[in-house]
């Protein structure tokens, strides 16, 4: 009798076991299932674009006697009123969030006074520029709290649309979202002739894009939940400009499309699908337009596109959803993502604008390595952990490149995440994606590339800079996060035959 009321009792819990366990089952199957429809963001239709698009500054500058162009930069703590009535705290330069646009010509020599007013240390590099290594400002380059670092050297590269950040090593995605950004625009002769829109401000329009989230009146500087890619924001602006619109008073407007964000990838197009003109790239001009209704930008990325516009209308700059990643990461990696980033408003009245030239970057303005000339290939896998097995480590010297030569570097995404990579100091070639042809809007000079998930890519680089055996050059996923945590390695340029050198010594960093 005992033994049948023991095995009721046993029954009833085994029941009660499975009724629980199909509760709490059912539970987490229902909270991923909203989870999973909830996960992406669109802003598409929901903004009013009652903001008037800030352009950023020209940085003034002098001129020493020897020629040399100097300009001033003061990285500064401040506060930002994105939203009436809530001050966010930001950093800039020279001023409270973001900075100013710096020009300059091919063949002059710049410096730049950086002083740093912060109460931390932190770096600007100067991204996409070709310049010897103790000048690029990465990580091997601090400056302290209360210090000026005054880089200088002569420019050397076709006209293109570069930018500068600060990439302290493990702290580089804080300091961009705070708003540690600017562009760097470059000109030369070509493109003072040719025939494309060039009034800064005007019909020549700085967009800087980056997603953010607010925390009241603060940045929220937090990942996603399931988002390994690094921060996904609810919302974008461009210049620090919250819901913006640009009035354009002329036929055809450039867009130097910039992704300043941490994480996020923009494929860009217009809300109507009008074809637009693909006109540069990260380094410079195109050998000729490109005609297309999207372009795909990761961190870091640049591309100059030029658009038509008719009289009294607007369009809408919008981000459409990749077309890369499996199902999983375009939910939860913000590939599912759509936003409206940036109305056009056009006159009534337009000025004539003459059509976009059918010839563009000639000779030097073209200057992308052939493949032909390489001396040796390298491998990079591409992993969150580490590039080829190995986290960052700020006194490894990872390859070492002999000056005046061509290398074929392969890019590949073991299948963890989309990664990018970015290489400081080179404007490389793309010279295929899983064996094809890059997409035209690949085919220009880049210095940085995404490598989608599972994807291969090869790319021929040529090292003309000065050697230096000591101080080593980056490259590194532009995905910020993944930088900071390790994803990125170091590489020196020395004369043939010599050896790298060691690394300085960064114990009081």
């Amino acid at each position: 009798m005992e033994k049948t009321r023991g095995r009721r009792r046993l029954k009833r819990a085994l029941i009660t076991l499975t009724v629980v366990v199909g509760v709490l089952a059912a539970g987490i199957g229902g909270s991923f299932a909203w989870y999973w429809t909830s996960a992406d963001l669109s802003t598409v239709g929901k903004v009013r674009f009652g903001n008037e698009l800030a352009v950023p500054p020209l940085a003034p500058s002098t001129v020493d006697k020897d020629g040399t162009r100097v300009f001033d930069l003061r990285m500064q703590a401040g506060s930002t009123e994105f939203r009436d009535g809530a001050a966010t705290p930001t950093w800039g330069f020279n001023g409270d969030h973001l900075g100013p646009t710096l020009r300059a010509k091919r063949g002059e020599r710049v410096k730049v006074r950086a002083r740093n007013t912060l109460d931390e240390a932190s770096s600007v590099h100067w991204h996409g520029m070709h310049l010897p290594a103790r000048m690029d400002g990465g990580p091997h380059q601090m400056v302290g709290a209360g210090s000026t670092w005054t880089p200088h050297w002569k420019v050397d590269q076709p006209a293109s649309t570069l930018w500068y950040h600060p990439h302290p090593h493990g702290a580089t995605e804080k300091h961009v979202q705070r708003g540690l950004a600017g562009m760097f625009l470059l000109d030369d002769e070509n493109s003072g002739r040719l025939a494309l829109p060039k009034t800064y401000g005007v019909d020549d329009l700085p967009v800087m894009v980056q997603d953010v989230t607010f925390d009241g009146a603060k940045f929220d500087h937090g990942h996603r939940f399931l988002a390994n890619t690094g921060f996904l924001g609810e919302r974008t602006m461009v210049n620090g400009t919250l819901d913006p619109y640009a009035e354009v008073g002329d036929e055809r407007v450039r867009l130097r499309l910039l992704n300043a964000s941490t994480a996020r990838i923009y494929t860009f197009g217009f809300d109507d699908d009008r074809a637009f003109d693909l006109v540069g790239t990260d380094g410079g001009l195109l050998a000729a337009p490109a005609s297309m209704n999207r372009v795909q930008l990761s961190p870091g990325e640049r591309a100059e596109v030029v658009v038509t516009m008719r009289p009294g209308e607007r369009t809408v700059l919008r981000s459409y959803p990749w077309r890369d990643g499996n199902g999983w990461e375009r939910r939860f990696n913000g590939g599912d993502d759509s936003f409206d980033v940036l109305q056009l408003r056009a006159a009534e009245r337009l000025r004539p604008s003459p059509e976009v030239p059918g010839r563009l970057a000639t000779g030097r303005g073209l200057e992308l390595p052939d493949a032909d000339d390489a001396v040796r290939s390298r491998h990079f896998e591409l992993r969150k952990s580490g590039i080829n097995g190995q986290p960052m480590a700020m006194d490894r010297i990872d390859e070492t490149v002999t000056r005046g030569t061509t290398e074929v570097w392969t890019l590949r995404n073991g299948g963890d995440m989309t990664h990018n990579f970015h290489v400081h100091d080179v404007q490389f070639r793309v010279l295929d994606v899983n064996g094809k042809r890059p997409e035209p809007a690949l085919r220009g000079r880049k210095d940085t590339v995404a490598v989608p998930m599972g994807a291969t890519v090869r790319i021929a680089l040529r090292f003309d800079g000065p050697s230096d055996p000591d101080v080593p050059y980056m490259y590194h996923c532009h995905l910020l996060s993944h930088e900071d945590d390790g994803m990125m390695g170091q590489f020196v340029v020395v004369e043939k035959g010599q050896r790298a050198g060691e690394v300085p010594d960064h114990s009081g960093h």
